[in-house]
Formats: C-alpha cells, structure tokens, sequence
C-alpha cells in the first residue's frame, strides 16, 4: 500500500469515528464530509497529562481549529486564578468553539482559562473555514453547534449552584455531566448507568473539597445505591446507577441526606 493509500485508509478511519461517535458530525454522510475532512486539512494529535493545550477566553487570541475528541480524556478548562473547574469534555466532545470567530464565538469574552488533557488524549483538529462552511450551509450542524455553547454554560451554572455541603456539592458536578452527557446523545448506557473517568482529584477541584471527603461522599453515594461499586482496576470510573436519585441529592437540603454523617 502506497503512503498516500495509507494516509486516505487513516483519514477515512477517523471520519468514520467522527459520524458515528461526535455529537457535531453524527449522522452525517461520511463520504460528503471527507471531501471537506482530509489529512492534508485536519491534523491528528495525540494531546498528554499535564501540558497546556491552550489559554481560552484572552481577548483578540482567536483559534485556528476546533478540537473535537476522539479517544481518551477528558479534557479540562480551569479558570483562573481560582484554579476552578469549569468545563469536562469527553471522547465525542468538542472544545475550542469559545476561542473560534464562528458563532458565538465572535463575541464570546471571559477569563483566561487553561485548558489541557487530564489524561492521554486522541484529537482531531479541524480548521475554522471547514466549520466556518459546515455551519453555514447546514442547519443541523448549526443547531448542534449552537448546542455546545448552551451546555458549556449549563454546566457552569450547575458549578455555580455548587453548595458547601458535600454530598450536594458532588451530586452538582454529577449531574452537570449527566445532563452534559446526555444532551450530547453519549449516554446513559443501554442499562441506563452514566460511565465518567472522574478522578478524585478532579470532583476535589471542581466542588472545593479535600480528597478525603470526596472519598466519604462517593462511598456514601454507593452505600445507598446512587453509584455502582467500581473494582479495583476501575480506580477513576464513576458509574452513576440512579440518575434521579442523584437529582434529589442535588436539589436536597442538609436535613435530607440521612446517609451523610456530618451535619
């Protein structure tokens, strides 16, 4: 097979993935869209722990690509200086539309942010002219992209609503992606169980909790039925088995939550 063959097979690979597993392209004609997506456009990136991505929301610093993911994550926007979590991005997740001049983009200004992969993470970036034209010339990518800015701030306000108290501070962020989750059509599962590579240091820094209490609070959610129990090789995996059980949570107060030990 000639390196062209092999570039073509690669790119033909990845755009599948793309209309099977991203919200944005799910659905769309995988043929039609490779004419617009092509390894010489779009660029393959493998992103790792640790190293910044990018600063999002610094005024007049617009992108040049939309990172869409294909495997691995998530990806994490932190604000600063509070070094607050205010965004989780999953595989078949997008990011980068807030620093892209399409749409809301535009006009969308805030605070600089640091966005980088908390873990190995599998991207494609797409260049802003390829967006610019899938935007304008379909009404249902358009909606869909319209979408993302709404859940972007949907999930902010869940953080926003994050009480002191524990259990309803980590029910916040449980259900922000929940509702992130399923809006984006990634899931429930076909037994209705929400899957998230959720480590504790993140639930920590997204809800302003030590470690140990986050620990206390997950237990306690499985001690009563509101996540599955994880295994030992499944150290980061939040399973959460009662979606609504899990929203009463979040909408209880203190007297409430019998299961949580301190008051």
């Amino acid at each position: 097979m000639t390196q062209k063959n092999i570039q073509t097979a690669a790119a033909d690979s990845w755009i599948h993935a793309l209309t099977q597993q991203c919200f944005l392209f799910r659905g769309l004609d995988a043929q039609a869209l490779s004419q617009q997506l092509n390894s010489e456009s779009c660029v393959l990136e493998k992103l790792y722990a640790s190293r910044p991505i990018y600063t999002a929301h610094l005024p007049d610093t617009p992108l040049d690509d939309l990172y869409v993911i294909l495997n691995g994550g998530p990806v994490v926007v932190r604000s600063a200086p509070l070094d607050r979590v205010i965004a989780l991005i999953y595989a078949g997740g997008c990011f980068g539309m807030l620093n892209l001049n399409v749409s809301y983009g535009q006009i969308y200004h805030g605070f600089p942010s640091l966005v980088e992969a908390y873990k190995t993470t599998d991207v494609v970036k797409i260049p802003q002219a390829v967006i610019q034209q899938l935007y304008q010339s379909s009404s249902d990518f358009q909606a869909r992209y319209t979408l993302l800015f709404e859940l972007r701030e949907k999930f902010r306000y869940h953080l926003l609503n994050c009480s002191t108290y524990p259990p309803q501070a980590v029910a916040a962020l449980l259900r922000a992606l929940i509702y992130q989750e399923r809006s984006l059509g990634s899931q429930p599962s076909q037994d209705g169980i929400f899957s998230f590579d959720l480590p504790i240091d993140i639930v920590a820094r997204a809800c302003q909790l030590n470690h140990r209490t986050v620990e206390q609070v997950l237990k306690g959610m499985t001690r009563v039925g509101l996540l599955k129990a994880s295994t030992k090789l499944e150290t980061d995996l939040v399973r959460v088995y009662d979606p609504e059980g899990m929203k009463a949570v979040y909408g209880a107060t203190r007297d409430k939550v019998a299961w949580w030990p301190l008051r």
